[in-house]
């Protein structure tokens, strides 16, 4: 069963933070397609508001415009709100090593503000994104919560403080946090601009275009490549998850292992394009392997992605080329 299938009150409201962005744009279509009422909190720092744009025609969505790090943005955007779905943050490695003290700003003060003012509104259920990036140096294959390594850089560093207050607001609080651990999340409407572009959306840019990709590295590292209805899903069932759940983290993947010369190889042919790609030197602060064991996920969320790869990847490019006219 898909997450369209899942139900929540009739008169539940939703605020999707970051819901300008790549995953929360996706995730506040799909609630507003369910029948629910929705809103958005988003400074348009990385999101974009053409992604919301067809659906502030609707009735039951509101678009606030604000930052998650003023504390009185965030206690009127949770008023009356019953899940808070947290995907406000600045994402990609090699920009927070250049911006430590931002990203110290958005992705850890900014979470806690939204903690905290759940906290007081009495949110039911607060799901947030964290990363796979928190494995850090573990080499352990394929990952399982609680076989953390040493992280790598600051954007996994705000991440796993992340998991922490997660962990302290249902002890000390009482609320029902659910930490996500994304792994290379896919899709429809992720950014292909950019020097600090994901690598899919990025390397069908650069082909559609005409140009040679770049791969860092030797293209021998390996990632759990997750298409973003995978992620709607899991985070529409962590607000349906016990409560006895709460407080933890959870890998959400595929569950698969693909190298990254590989993804190239496999969108060349589907767009039937032949062009050896550059390669340039391995990205600082870049975990090497990825690979989620989605088990837990699966017993305590009752996650169950509906897209492999091969599944995900052919809607992505049938969307790219018609975005990248």
């Amino acid at each position: 069963m898909g997450f369209r299938e899942l139900q929540f009150d009739a008169d539940s409201i939703f605020l999707v933070t970051g819901g300008a962005g790549f995953i929360g744009s996706n995730i506040c279509e799909a609630l507003i397609d369910m029948g629910y009422t929705v809103r958005c909190l988003d400074n348009l720092s990385t999101g974009k508001y053409e992604n919301i744009e067809p659906l502030t025609a609707n009735e039951r969505f509101t678009f606030i415009e604000g930052d998650i790090r003023d504390m009185d943005t965030c206690m009127e955007a949770v008023k009356g709100v019953r899940y808070v779905l947290n995907q406000a943050a600045w994402g990609s490695v090699p920009r927070s090593i250049e911006m430590p003290l931002l990203y110290e700003e958005i992705n850890i003060r900014g979470t806690l503000n939204m903690m905290e003012a759940a906290r007081q509104s009495g949110v039911r259920k607060f799901v947030y994104a964290s990363s796979s990036s928190v494995y850090g140096d573990s080499t352990e294959l394929p990952k399982r919560e609680g076989h953390e390594g040493r992280v790598l850089s600051p954007y996994a560093l705000t991440k796993k403080v992340d998991e922490e207050y997660g962990r302290l607001y249902k002890e000390l609080y009482g609320l029902d946090t659910y930490g996500l651990r994304y792994f290379n999340v896919f899709g429809r409407r992720q950014d292909p601009e950019g020097m600090y572009a994901a690598v899919i959306p990025k390397f069908l840019r650069q082909l559609l275009h005409g140009e040679t990709p770049t791969i860092n590295g030797d293209g021998r590292q390996s990632r759990d490549f997750t298409y973003i209805d995978n992620v709607i899903e899991a985070n529409l069932r962590a607000c349906l998850a016990s409560s006895d759940a709460a407080g933890q983290a959870f890998n959400i993947g595929a569950g698969g292992r693909l190298f990254l010369i590989d993804i190239y190889e496999h969108l060349c042919r589907a767009l039937n394009i032949d062009v050896e790609p550059n390669y340039g030197p391995p990205r600082k602060g870049d975990v090497r392997d990825s690979n989620a064991d989605i088990s837990k996920a699966r017993e305590l969320l009752g996650y169950d992605p509906e897209y492999d790869f091969e599944k995900g990847i052919a809607l992505a490019i049938d969307w790219y080329k018609e975005y990248l006219k």
